[in-house]
């Protein structure tokens, strides 16, 4: 296409949003409604999603040593446990510092602890594990359990296994729900576009008669819907921009050294400005074309 002839297509299909006022205003005000709800459900599940991570992250598995082994034993148990590929971390933690991190734990009533296991401390040498995909959990807590010099193996059986349930769930619906959004968007606007068309049928007649080629006839129509597309995402962009940042700033400094945490003001807010402005204009322009497709078949 020529540069000169695109520049008409482009000049044209503003005039035509100026020219269609109240038709023009019913399609922008259902692309920012729609692009509004899947904005703001697309923010809550990739929050969602994001606290999800950070408390699968969290589980771990402690291996308590058996009290009888010796540095040797322990050691060839280290060894073990380092072969099974899907351990991305292994820390040891002394029977010293498991009676540390007890006492601390306890808070001021921990000094009995102190008093009680000073001369002779009972806990066992333990090594805290972490998988690389939290889902492996279980499967390597059960294969440590085979080793020879483990005492007791600590995951947290059974409440891990509902605890990754209940996240699974939650994605899953967060997810339907996204998805079930993106269609009735789809739907609402792409209508809303056809009614537009509709009442200008007999302006893609003369078109025709004219002579005009269906690409001719259906670029203005493209670039309308497009520009529709744009318009209807500004408002659902600012408002989720104004309305995060608020959010934000109010939570972030509540979660501070906290392991659960929500997704940072930026880069996040590009991904869903982009994400909205992106799906304006695919379903600006999708709707328009489809919408335009049937009377060029006339």
């Amino acid at each position: 296409m020529k540069i000169r002839t695109l520049g008409r297509h482009i000049k044209e299909s503003g005039k035509s949003i100026a020219r269609n006022g109240w038709m023009t205003f019913a399609s922008i005000s259902a692309v920012t409604v729609t692009l509004l709800l899947v904005g703001v459900f697309y923010v809550i599940l990739m929050n969602l999603n994001e606290v999800a991570t950070s408390i699968e992250k969290d589980v771990s598995i402690k291996v308590l040593v058996d009290t009888t082994a010796d540095e040797t034993e322990r050691e060839e148990l280290l060894n073990n446990i380092k072969t099974i590929l899907k351990i991305d971390s292994i820390v040891y933690s002394s029977k010293d510092e498991e009676l540390d991190e007890l006492i601390t734990s306890f808070g001021e009533e921990g000094e009995l602890f102190k008093e009680l296991y000073e001369e002779r401390n009972p806990l066992n040498d333990a090594f805290i594990i972490k998988t690389k995909d939290p889902l492996d959990t279980m499967e390597v807590a059960q294969q440590i359990e085979t080793f020879d010099y483990v005492y007791k193996v600590n995951y947290g059986k059974g409440e891990v296994e509902k605890l990754f349930d209940v996240i699974d769930t939650s994605r899953n619906v967060g997810l339907a729900l996204i998805i079930g959004l993106l269609f009735t968007a789809i739907f609402l606007i792409s209508n809303t576009i056809k009614i537009t068309i509709n009442s200008r049928r007999r302006e893609i007649e003369i078109m025709r008669l004219v002579g005009a080629t269906n690409g001719f006839i259906r670029w203005p129509f493209f670039l309308e819907g497009l520009w529709l597309g744009i318009l209807g995402s500004v408002i659902p962009i600012t408002l989720i921009v104004l309305l995060y940042k608020e959010i934000y700033s109010y939570i972030q400094p509540k979660l501070e050294g906290n392991f659960i945490q929500i997704l940072e003001f930026t880069p996040f807010i590009y991904e869903v400005s982009g994400l909205i402005l992106g799906l304006g204009c695919a379903i600006g322009a999708l709707g328009s074309l489809l919408s335009v497709r049937k009377f060029l078949k006339v």
